[in-house]
């Protein structure tokens, strides 16, 4: 299979994304990137951003958009707010997904690009990133409409198929071919060269949208005296985003390695993509795409972006990427102990609370050196 730069509308490139939204910060500073939470600011430049949901959205002012963009965000700007949710639960879910692992999807501060440097290779990190923010906005924008926020889009009433024995078709059906359009309209409009990283970020943005497709699920309720379930209802429901995430970040685990190639053509050079290994089972559009290699985020590099991983928490019992060893990169790690505050000895008392003791627990905490 191959992936041309001209196949499919401009690419979303997240690096670049200029909506405001509240993720977790760092700055390049070396000592940063600890476990910890973190404070939180907007993506976009300046505090008069940070709240698109709840103030008037001036389209013109929000930076970093390209035409098109600004097109859309004028044409529809009663949605916009849920275009920022929708990267804002992206990010988040790519932090939850990446949380034990040497890069954990770490936002910057002082900075439009808000994953840094790490983004500006052509890597699995980054064909994650788009899919997961493409996911975001698709999911966002459908949940939105299922739930009334926006006049221009509401239920899907083209029901996929015929009743099943006991039940007919009831209820809300969200309209995910609506909130795929709106996430290819806004978030494939960043670019539209005809150069290799444009084509790979166009289609695992695709990948991020065609998840949710495929993850779509009936929900049913039954009607009747007493539960009796005389009458049932069913329709369709997007999943949990954690869902989409565990999806995707399995996408990820599997993502297909490609190389570039040049084509002459009457515009002049064309870069598509093919896939390096003839052996392998060629990518579908349910798959992500890379064709860089990752740096193994060990040691702080303001080029790669990387933070490296001093001073992040480790499981010492774990052998895998979150375990002391690889996380920590063979440098060892230091142990200290930390003592917590929990309830405990509760007892329900009737009727109706309650009521729990305060206990000091001591654990150990280990941290990469």
């Amino acid at each position: 299979m191959f992936f041309s730069g001209k196949s499919r509308p401009d690419a979303f490139v997240v690096n670049d994304f200029a909506l405001p939204i509240q993720t977790r910060r760092a700055s390049l500073d070396p000592a940063y990137h600890r476990d910890a939470a973190c404070p939180c600011r907007s993506l976009a430049i300046g505090h008069q951003y940070s709240s698109l949901g709840t103030q008037p959205i001036l389209c013109g002012s929000i930076p970093g958009l390209v035409p098109k963009q600004l097109r859309f965000c004028r044409n529809y700007v009663e949605i916009m707010p849920s275009v920022a949710e929708g990267v804002k639960i992206g990010i988040q879910e790519c932090q939850h997904q990446f949380r034990g692992r040497r890069w954990n999807c770490t936002t910057v501060n002082d900075s439009l690009a808000i994953f840094g440097p790490v983004l500006d290779k052509a890597t699995r990190e980054s064909a994650f990133v788009h899919a997961i923010a493409s996911a975001g906005v698709a999911f966002a924008v459908t949940r939105s409409c299922a739930e009334g926020s926006a006049t221009i889009c509401g239920c899907d009433t083209r029901h996929k198929g015929s009743p099943g024995e006991g039940w007919k078709w009831g209820g809300c059906s969200e309209d995910v071919e609506f909130g795929s359009m709106v996430s290819r309209e806004f978030a494939d409009a960043r670019e539209n060269r005809p150069d290799a990283r444009s084509a790979m970020n166009r289609h695992n943005n695709e990948a991020g949208r065609t998840s949710i497709i495929e993850l779509m699920h009936l929900k049913c309720k039954c009607h009747g005296l007493s539960g009796s379930c005389e009458v049932k209802t069913c329709w369709w429901s997007q999943p949990d985003f954690r869902v989409i995430g565990d999806y995707l970040k399995d996408k990820y685990d599997s993502a297909s390695e490609m190389v570039v190639e040049k084509h002459r053509e009457s515009r002049g050079w064309v870069e598509t993509l093919r896939p390096k290994y003839n052996f392998f089972k060629a990518p579908t559009e349910k798959d992500l795409v890379y064709y860089e290699n990752s740096p193994n985020f060990c040691e702080p590099n303001p080029e790669t972006g990387s933070f490296g991983t001093r001073d992040r928490i480790c499981n010492v019992t774990s052998h895998g990427i979150d375990g002391c060893d690889l996380l920590c990169c063979g440098r060892g790690h230091n142990t200290r102990t930390e003592k917590r505050k929990e309830k405990c000895h509760c007892i329900f008392h009737w009727c109706c609370y309650v009521r729990c003791q305060e206990c000091i627990r001591v654990y150990d905490v280990h941290t990469c050196k």
